[in-house]
């Protein structure tokens, strides 16, 4: 027989350490991606305070992880400077959520190391259900709408400025912050592929063959694990055009950057596209949409938009799934969004639709003409009441 696995009693501060070298190096490897690994790290260093550093890990109960969840939540949001943007005090329940997921890896993490006997968190009290409200900025566009995103960054001149200064007059772009091809790019291939911020963010250049009569990106996600799409057409020229007309220039602000020179999408000052950055290009676009369109958008939501277009267009969910980098399609499910009217044309394009109407025109064509009145009422059965 094997000897049971010895328990290794650490300190709660000491097991934290330990679990947060073990996530910078996946976000190394790739597995995590860095905000991920910053989430983490972020929550279990909260966790450690909550607990008590100089506390053994083995001692903890599910009790213990109850009263740390309690007084997170009760804690100010330190992303808020102002709390009644939030609309309430404390953290909400979603992100409490989210904390107790980061605490749930890392008591798996310390089970697989005997750092405790029995993970405490299955007698923790079960996770609070999210019971907000319909979150528009994340739900996907229409297709009008979407084309009407796609057309605020058509190729022409830089539209004027929005912000206005102090002292009153409207400011001018620069004509080095003129990103119009960037910008295309960035919002079609958010729109047509669907892929995550994160994904387009750390995308290389080296990521796209670019063959003729065919380009092809390979797309690098969650886990490390990688997909390919390949870009339509028009969805090429738009990457040729900024790889030939844009990125040359902005590359050579900072030739002395390797990961500049690397990266497909780079800032005016020659620097790598960050997330934010991208969520900021998404703003600017929507504020430029007309205004029966116009509404809050993230790039989730148009990863959504891409999803819900595909399937109402009669595309297999398998495909889709593949599309976005899904390993279940129950995952793409939950990216479908219900389009107004989509549910309506969908029974009329129903095929035993088709199959009833033609019925109809046959049995209207075989029966016998009506003779007097007295037939025509047996058949119509009672009248319907004006009541």
């Amino acid at each position: 027989m094997v000897a049971p696995p010895r328990l290794n009693r650490v300190t709660v501060a000491d097991a934290a350490d330990r679990y947060l070298s073990s996530v910078r190096v996946e976000a190394v490897r790739g597995v995590l991606s860095p905000a991920t690994a910053r989430s983490y790290e972020r929550d279990v260093t909260e966790l450690a305070r909550l607990l008590g550093a100089g506390r053994v890990l083995d001692d903890v109960t599910g009790d213990d992880v109850d009263d740390a969840l309690v007084r997170y939540q009760s804690s100010p949001d330190g992303r808020y400077a102002d709390p009644a943007r939030k609309g309430a005090p404390g953290r909400s329940t979603a992100t409490v959520n989210r904390f107790r997921q980061s605490v749930t890896r890392f008591f798996t993490h310390a089970a697989r190391e005997c750092w405790v006997q029995a993970d405490p968190m299955q007698w923790a009290s079960p996770p609070a259900k999210v019971r907000d409200g319909l979150r528009v900025a994340r739900t996907a566009l229409s297709a009008s709408a979407a084309e009407a995103l796609l057309r605020t960054t058509a190729a022409g001149p830089v539209p004027e400025a929005r912000a206005v200064p102090a002292a009153g007059a409207e400011r001018a772009p620069r004509a080095d912050q003129a990103l119009a091809l960037r910008d295309r790019l960035v919002i079609a291939l958010l729109l047509v592929l669907g892929p995550r911020v994160s994904e387009l963010a750390r995308a290389d250049v080296a990521d796209f063959a670019r063959e003729p009569g065919e380009t092809r990106w390979r797309i690098v996600g969650k886990g490390g694990g990688t997909r390919t799409v390949a870009l339509s057409p028009p969805l090429a020229t738009a990457l040729e055009d900024y790889l030939t007309g844009l990125r040359p220039r902005l590359a050579a602000r900072r030739d002395d950057d390797a990961d500049a020179q690397r990266a497909l999408l780079l800032t005016w000052r020659g620097r790598r596209v960050d997330t934010q950055a991208v969520r900021a290009l998404l703003a600017r676009a929507v504020e430029r949409m007309p205004a029966p369109y116009r509404r809050p958008a993230t790039p989730h939501a148009l990863r959504h938009t891409t999803a819900t277009l595909l399937v109402a267009e009669g595309w297999d969910v398998k495909v889709v799934a593949e599309l976005l980098g899904h390993r279940s399609i129950a995952t793409t499910g939950v990216y479908l969004d219900r389009i107004e009217g989509e549910l309506g044309a969908a029974i009329r394009s129903h095929p035993l639709s088709a199959e009833l109407l033609r019925r109809d025109e046959h049995d209207s064509r075989t029966e016998p003409p009506e003779t007097d009145e007295h037939d025509r009422s047996a058949r119509a059965g009672p009248r319907p009441s004006l009541r």
